[in-house]
């Protein structure tokens, strides 16, 4: 659970150093811009920004009985936030697993890419996508259920 927290917590962190230290320079218009800045990053890279996360037993499960794309996925994984974004409100219907909370998902996330922890993985009908195009997997979650 903290692991995933380290990089928004870090970003938020230095954020704040650097606009402390615009504010004891004097420059608070360049502190005013830099903090939002840093606190962003640290939102976008949190894992408020994507759909509850769930077990992969568990997605697996709802995934074969509805049809729906299961994404395995990492905070702070740019390729992960390109597609989680891409998908828009999309995204709340698929099956979303964070493999660091997770260590079924992590296992099969290895399986599917030779022992690499390679995100975003989406497995549709049983078959592992490694970084797939997020155009495809729209398509994916409009054609199930």
């Amino acid at each position: 659970m903290m692991r995933a927290w380290i990089l928004p917590i870090l970003l938020a962190l230095c954020g704040s150093a650097v606009a402390a230290a615009q504010i004891v320079k004097g420059d608070v218009g360049a502190a005013a811009v830099l903090l939002p800045v840093f606190l962003a990053l640290a939102g976008v890279n949190s894992p408020l920004i994507f759909p509850k996360s769930i077990g992969a037993r568990e997605a697996q499960r709802l995934s074969a009985v509805d049809g729906l794309p299961v994404v395995f996925w990492r905070p702070g994984c740019t390729y992960c936030m390109r597609l989680r974004l891409r998908l828009g409100r999309r995204a709340r219907r698929a099956y979303w697993v964070n493999i660091w909370r997770d260590p079924a998902g992590a296992a099969a996330v290895r399986a599917a890419n030779d022992g690499n922890e390679t995100v975003p993985t989406v497995v549709v009908a049983g078959q592992p996508h490694t970084n797939p195009d997020p155009g495809w997997v729209r398509e994916q979650l409009s054609r199930s259920v």
